[in-house]
């Protein structure tokens, strides 16, 4: 890439997590980056957070006395996102923007009801195009599908928001974030779900999933925060795009799900934790659909460099 896209150097980037797979009220392991969900209300041990196998974070980035706020991705029930979002006491007002990562429906089957939860209508939902892809399922056997509900044009529009759809990289946030839009698939180990498949034309056709993307945040003299949704384009292939694209080759950050769960996905488990040290991240924070064999090999390798996640985390990144 010839021309780099320009993120903003931030002080401080947020990242509170509204969904994730797994929740632990009792770790108590905070700490000037990690802040866990209190269990406690009005002094009594009563607050529950939902864990779904979805995703779902608030995104807040600070540079000087400016704030930005984000919504990416919404989970997986109508419920789960939206009600962490009231028990965590988030301030839904500040929402400027949402960023979906792509569609299947465990990052938008909350879609709806975190829309109705946001008071500020007329603001953008950024998209690939191909997260309107319908229909969409999962081929176990010749014979078995597995159908993915699928987020609508139609839908964003009767939310009252702004659809914004690109291919490309796309600033937000006045420059402090980054859309990344599709991802090349670039590694010879990172190929894709090969189970997935949508139909077109009446024709079945072998999903790539090419709506895939991260967000991008740059903290000043560390660098890349890279936020992912699912990583079906490959977390390594999705890192070396950030770096290209913001000609930034410093990744201070790696978060989200990275897809290495179940029979399909583990063989490539080592490698891709090893092309991930390549990468040097100062922490590598796998969420959601990593899978909880994938999560315990990177905590392994990975040392002190690994942040477990959990609905209702805050994990804050400064300069």
């Amino acid at each position: 890439m010839e021309k780099h896209v320009n993120v903003k150097e931030i002080d401080k980037v947020e990242i509170l997590t509204l969904q994730d797979n797994y929740i632990d009220l009792t770790v108590a392991d905070n700490n000037e980056i990690i802040r866990r969900a209190s269990p406690l209300k009005d002094g009594e041990f009563r607050k529950s957070i939902l864990s779904e196998h979805g995703f779902s974070a608030i995104v807040r980035t600070t540079v000087g006395n400016n704030t930005h706020t984000l919504l990416f991705d919404t989970g997986f029930s109508e419920i789960g996102a939206a009600y962490n979002a009231k028990a965590l006491d988030v301030d839904l007002s500040a929402v400027e923007a949402i960023a979906l990562s792509h569609g299947h429906n465990d990052h938008t089957g909350g879609f709806a009801s975190m829309m109705a939860a946001i008071p500020n209508k007329g603001i953008p939902v950024v998209a690939h195009p191909a997260i309107f892809r319908s229909p969409r399922y999962l081929k176990v056997k010749e014979n078995v599908k597995i159908h993915m509900l699928s987020l609508t044009r139609e839908g964003v529009a009767a939310a009252g928001m702004k659809l914004v759809e690109t291919r490309s990289p796309l600033v937000l946030l006045d420059g402090d974030a980054l859309f990344l839009g599709e991802i090349p698939r670039r590694t010879d180990f990172e190929k894709g779900f090969p189970i997935a498949y949508y139909q077109e034309n009446n024709m079945e056709k072998w999903d790539p999933i090419e709506d895939d993307t991260s967000l991008v945040m740059n903290i000043k003299g560390k660098g890349l925060v890279i936020l992912s949704g699912c990583a079906h384009s490959g977390i390594v292939n999705t890192v070396l795009y950030a770096r290209e694209v913001t000609g930034i080759e410093m990744v201070h950050v790696v978060m989200g799900g990275f897809h290495l769960s179940g029979p399909l996905f583990e063989p490539i488990i080592g490698r891709t934790t090893d092309e991930l040290k390549k990468l040097n991240p100062a922490y590598i924070i796998p969420t959601h659909c990593t899978g909880r064999k994938a999560i315990s090999y990177i905590e392994k390798e990975m040392g002190d460099r690994f942040i477990l996640n959990m609905s209702g985390t805050k994990l804050t990144f400064a300069a």
